[in-house]
Protein backbone atom coordinates (compact mmCIF):
# COMPACT_ATOMS: atom_id res chain seq x y z
CA UNK A 1 0.00 0.00 0.00
CA UNK A 2 1.39 3.18 -0.67
CA UNK A 3 2.10 6.22 1.92
CA UNK A 4 1.23 9.59 0.88
CA UNK A 5 2.79 12.43 1.93
CA UNK A 6 0.61 15.34 2.76
CA UNK A 7 -0.43 17.21 -0.78
CA UNK A 8 -2.14 20.94 -0.35
CA UNK A 9 -5.99 20.05 -0.63
CA UNK A 10 -8.94 22.52 -1.18
CA UNK A 11 -10.24 22.49 2.70
CA UNK A 12 -9.88 21.33 5.90
CA UNK A 13 -12.03 18.01 5.83
CA UNK A 14 -9.98 16.49 2.75
CA UNK A 15 -6.84 17.55 4.50
CA UNK A 16 -7.23 15.27 7.37
CA UNK A 17 -8.74 12.64 4.68
CA UNK A 18 -5.38 12.65 3.06
CA UNK A 19 -3.05 12.46 6.09
CA UNK A 20 -4.71 9.29 7.24
CA UNK A 21 -4.52 8.22 3.65
CA UNK A 22 -0.88 8.97 3.90
CA UNK A 23 0.04 6.76 6.87
CA UNK A 24 -2.10 3.58 7.22
CA UNK A 25 -1.65 3.50 10.84
CA UNK A 26 -4.53 2.88 13.02
CA UNK A 27 -5.25 5.55 15.40
CA UNK A 28 -6.14 3.37 18.49
CA UNK A 29 -10.15 3.78 19.37
CA UNK A 30 -10.71 6.69 17.19
CA UNK A 31 -13.82 4.48 15.49
CA UNK A 32 -16.85 3.94 17.52
CA UNK A 33 -17.91 0.56 18.21
CA UNK A 34 -20.76 -0.44 17.28
CA UNK A 35 -23.55 -2.53 19.78
CA UNK A 36 -24.17 -4.95 18.10
CA UNK A 37 -21.59 -7.29 16.54
CA UNK A 38 -21.93 -8.21 12.45
CA UNK A 39 -20.86 -11.10 10.46
CA UNK A 40 -17.93 -9.09 8.76
CA UNK A 41 -15.93 -6.09 10.31
CA UNK A 42 -14.30 -3.75 8.71
CA UNK A 43 -11.30 -1.70 10.34
CA UNK A 44 -10.94 1.47 8.71
CA UNK A 45 -11.33 5.49 8.52
CA UNK A 46 -12.70 8.10 6.70
CA UNK A 47 -9.55 9.40 5.50
CA UNK A 48 -8.07 6.03 4.35
CA UNK A 49 -8.19 3.45 2.00
CA UNK A 50 -10.81 1.72 3.92
CA UNK A 51 -13.72 3.77 2.16
CA UNK A 52 -13.24 2.09 -1.02
CA UNK A 53 -14.02 -0.79 0.90
CA UNK A 54 -17.53 0.32 2.13
CA UNK A 55 -18.03 1.15 -1.55
CA UNK A 56 -17.69 -2.41 -2.54
CA UNK A 57 -19.89 -3.64 0.31
CA UNK A 58 -22.36 -1.35 -0.04
CA UNK A 59 -22.68 -2.09 -3.97
CA UNK A 60 -22.67 -6.16 -3.38
CA UNK A 61 -25.66 -5.13 -0.11
CA UNK A 62 -23.04 -6.82 1.97
CA UNK A 63 -23.38 -5.74 5.36
CA UNK A 64 -20.60 -4.61 7.08
CA UNK A 65 -20.05 -2.95 10.41
CA UNK A 66 -16.92 -0.71 11.65
CA UNK A 67 -14.87 -2.08 14.10
CA UNK A 68 -12.46 -0.45 16.82
CA UNK A 69 -9.06 0.64 15.70
CA UNK A 70 -7.47 -0.81 19.33
CA UNK A 71 -8.42 -4.14 18.33
CA UNK A 72 -7.61 -3.99 14.85
CA UNK A 73 -6.15 -7.53 13.51
CA UNK A 74 -4.22 -6.34 10.96
CA UNK A 75 -0.14 -7.79 11.13
CA UNK A 76 1.32 -4.88 10.50
CA UNK A 77 -1.30 -2.52 12.50
CA UNK A 78 -2.57 -0.77 9.16
CA UNK A 79 -5.88 -0.54 7.55
CA UNK A 80 -8.39 -1.49 6.04
CA UNK A 81 -8.81 -4.75 7.19
CA UNK A 82 -11.55 -6.66 7.51
CA UNK A 83 -12.38 -9.67 9.88
CA UNK A 84 -15.70 -12.50 8.79
CA UNK A 85 -16.43 -13.53 12.30
CA UNK A 86 -18.68 -15.80 10.74
CA UNK A 87 -16.00 -17.41 8.88
CA UNK A 88 -12.99 -16.90 11.16
CA UNK A 89 -11.20 -15.17 8.73
CA UNK A 90 -8.97 -11.18 8.71
CA UNK A 91 -8.25 -10.07 5.22
CA UNK A 92 -6.07 -7.15 4.64
CA UNK A 93 -4.82 -4.98 1.78
CA UNK A 94 -7.69 -3.31 0.13
CA UNK A 95 -8.06 -5.10 -3.17
CA UNK A 96 -7.71 -8.57 -1.10
CA UNK A 97 -10.85 -7.32 0.61
CA UNK A 98 -12.88 -5.80 -2.51
CA UNK A 99 -12.18 -9.59 -3.99
CA UNK A 100 -13.05 -11.46 -0.70
CA UNK A 101 -16.49 -9.39 -0.39
CA UNK A 102 -16.97 -10.22 -4.02
CA UNK A 103 -16.56 -13.65 -4.09
CA UNK A 104 -18.34 -13.74 -1.31
CA UNK A 105 -21.39 -12.31 -2.02
CA UNK A 106 -24.55 -13.71 -3.99
CA UNK A 107 -24.16 -11.66 -7.14
CA UNK A 108 -25.11 -14.40 -9.60
CA UNK A 109 -22.47 -13.61 -11.97
CA UNK A 110 -21.12 -16.52 -13.82
CA UNK A 111 -17.62 -17.75 -13.73
CA UNK A 112 -16.50 -15.70 -17.05
CA UNK A 113 -18.06 -12.35 -15.17
CA UNK A 114 -15.62 -13.30 -11.87
CA UNK A 115 -12.89 -14.15 -13.95
CA UNK A 116 -12.97 -10.43 -15.12
CA UNK A 117 -13.94 -8.65 -11.90
CA UNK A 118 -11.07 -10.14 -10.22
CA UNK A 119 -8.62 -9.66 -12.82
CA UNK A 120 -9.09 -6.05 -12.91
CA UNK A 121 -8.89 -5.45 -8.95
CA UNK A 122 -5.96 -6.72 -9.05
CA UNK A 123 -4.93 -4.82 -12.49
CA UNK A 124 -5.56 -1.54 -9.71
CA UNK A 125 -3.78 -2.82 -6.80
CA UNK A 126 -0.94 -3.71 -9.42
CA UNK A 127 -0.77 -1.48 -12.26
CA UNK A 128 -2.87 1.61 -11.65
CA UNK A 129 -1.89 2.42 -8.31
CA UNK A 130 1.48 3.35 -9.02
CA UNK A 131 0.67 5.42 -12.15
CA UNK A 132 -1.71 7.14 -9.83
CA UNK A 133 1.10 7.86 -7.33
CA UNK A 134 4.99 8.74 -7.90
CA UNK A 135 6.71 7.41 -4.92
CA UNK A 136 10.19 8.44 -3.75
CA UNK A 137 12.69 5.74 -2.83
CA UNK A 138 11.31 5.76 1.47
CA UNK A 139 7.64 5.39 0.15
CA UNK A 140 6.04 9.04 -0.01
CA UNK A 141 4.24 9.95 -2.99
CA UNK A 142 5.32 13.09 -4.52
CA UNK A 143 3.49 13.42 -7.96
CA UNK A 144 0.61 11.30 -9.82
CA UNK A 145 1.18 9.91 -12.84
CA UNK A 146 -2.12 11.23 -14.48
CA UNK A 147 -0.32 14.83 -15.12
CA UNK A 148 1.50 13.46 -18.40
CA UNK A 149 0.56 10.99 -21.41
CA UNK A 150 0.42 7.15 -20.19
CA UNK A 151 0.12 4.11 -22.37
CA UNK A 152 -1.83 1.80 -19.99
CA UNK A 153 -4.57 4.67 -19.63
CA UNK A 154 -4.20 5.27 -22.96
CA UNK A 155 -5.76 1.91 -23.43
CA UNK A 156 -8.10 1.97 -20.38
CA UNK A 157 -9.35 5.06 -22.16
CA UNK A 158 -9.65 3.43 -25.27
CA UNK A 159 -11.96 0.10 -23.32
CA UNK A 160 -14.11 2.88 -22.41
CA UNK A 161 -15.19 4.21 -25.02
CA UNK A 162 -16.85 0.91 -26.50
CA UNK A 163 -18.74 0.35 -22.47
CA UNK A 164 -19.86 2.14 -19.72
CA UNK A 165 -17.92 0.14 -17.42
CA UNK A 166 -15.10 -2.48 -17.29
CA UNK A 167 -17.12 -5.30 -17.29
CA UNK A 168 -19.75 -6.69 -19.45
CA UNK A 169 -23.20 -6.86 -17.76
CA UNK A 170 -22.90 -3.34 -16.17
CA UNK A 171 -21.02 -1.97 -13.53
CA UNK A 172 -19.04 -4.07 -10.76
CA UNK A 173 -17.00 -4.66 -8.02
CA UNK A 174 -14.14 -4.10 -10.84
CA UNK A 175 -15.01 -0.94 -11.32
CA UNK A 176 -15.27 -0.19 -7.50
CA UNK A 177 -11.73 -0.58 -7.45
CA UNK A 178 -10.22 1.35 -10.62
CA UNK A 179 -12.64 4.10 -10.07
CA UNK A 180 -11.52 4.74 -6.32
CA UNK A 181 -7.87 4.69 -7.42
CA UNK A 182 -8.86 6.92 -10.51
CA UNK A 183 -11.10 9.43 -8.19
CA UNK A 184 -8.33 9.83 -5.31
CA UNK A 185 -6.14 12.02 -8.10
CA UNK A 186 -8.49 14.73 -8.32
CA UNK A 187 -9.36 15.24 -4.18
CA UNK A 188 -5.31 14.98 -3.83
CA UNK A 189 -3.64 16.85 -6.38
CA UNK A 190 -5.26 20.18 -6.96
CA UNK A 191 -6.45 21.24 -10.06
CA UNK A 192 -4.89 18.23 -12.22
CA UNK A 193 -6.77 18.06 -15.67
CA UNK A 194 -7.47 14.37 -16.72
CA UNK A 195 -9.39 15.73 -20.05
CA UNK A 196 -6.64 13.85 -22.54
CA UNK A 197 -8.44 10.83 -21.36
CA UNK A 198 -12.17 12.03 -22.12
CA UNK A 199 -13.58 8.31 -21.70
CA UNK A 200 -11.77 8.02 -18.17
CA UNK A 201 -13.09 11.58 -17.27
CA UNK A 202 -16.99 10.31 -18.15
CA UNK A 203 -16.48 6.99 -16.50
CA UNK A 204 -14.76 8.80 -13.37
CA UNK A 205 -17.79 10.67 -13.11
CA UNK A 206 -20.35 7.93 -13.35
CA UNK A 207 -19.12 6.04 -10.99
CA UNK A 208 -18.62 9.01 -8.39
CA UNK A 209 -21.79 9.75 -8.96
CA UNK A 210 -23.05 6.80 -7.76
CA UNK A 211 -25.19 6.67 -4.63
CA UNK A 212 -23.33 4.10 -3.00
CA UNK A 213 -20.04 6.11 -3.42
CA UNK A 214 -21.61 9.41 -2.20
CA UNK A 215 -22.51 7.34 1.09
CA UNK A 216 -19.08 5.90 1.55
CA UNK A 217 -16.63 9.00 1.09
CA UNK A 218 -19.32 11.55 2.12
CA UNK A 219 -21.55 13.92 -0.17
CA UNK A 220 -18.46 16.48 0.05
CA UNK A 221 -16.01 14.57 -1.15
CA UNK A 222 -18.80 13.33 -3.90
CA UNK A 223 -20.14 16.52 -4.97
CA UNK A 224 -16.63 18.29 -5.27
CA UNK A 225 -15.69 15.49 -7.63
CA UNK A 226 -18.65 15.62 -9.64
CA UNK A 227 -17.90 18.91 -10.14
CA UNK A 228 -14.69 18.47 -10.97
CA UNK A 229 -15.05 16.03 -13.58
CA UNK A 230 -17.82 17.98 -15.17
CA UNK A 231 -15.63 21.07 -15.97
CA UNK A 232 -12.91 18.54 -17.47
CA UNK A 233 -15.89 17.31 -19.47
CA UNK A 234 -16.64 20.68 -20.79
CA UNK A 235 -13.27 22.69 -21.05
CA UNK A 236 -10.86 19.97 -22.03
CA UNK A 237 -7.03 20.10 -22.04
CA UNK A 238 -5.64 23.54 -20.88
CA UNK A 239 -8.43 25.01 -21.80
CA UNK A 240 -11.64 27.48 -20.12
CA UNK A 241 -12.60 24.46 -17.93
CA UNK A 242 -9.20 24.26 -16.58
CA UNK A 243 -9.32 27.61 -15.63
CA UNK A 244 -13.00 27.16 -14.14
CA UNK A 245 -11.67 24.09 -11.95
CA UNK A 246 -9.84 26.50 -9.52
CA UNK A 247 -13.30 28.14 -8.80
CA UNK A 248 -15.20 24.97 -8.16
CA UNK A 249 -15.89 26.13 -4.49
Amino acid sequence: MVRLALIALLNAPLVAAFVSFSSHRHDAGTAPATALSMAKVLYGSQGSRSPLCNWGAYELDVPITMGDLSKNPHPFGQIPCLVDEEEDATCFESGAILSYLYTHADTGDSQKRKAAVLSWISWANASLDPICFLETPEGKVYDTGLKLPNKKVKKLDEILSKQDFLVDGGFSTADVAVAAYLLYVPQFFKGIDLSRWPNVVRYMKDCASRDAYGKAYGSQVQNYLVKSLEVMEEGGEGGEGKKKMFGVF
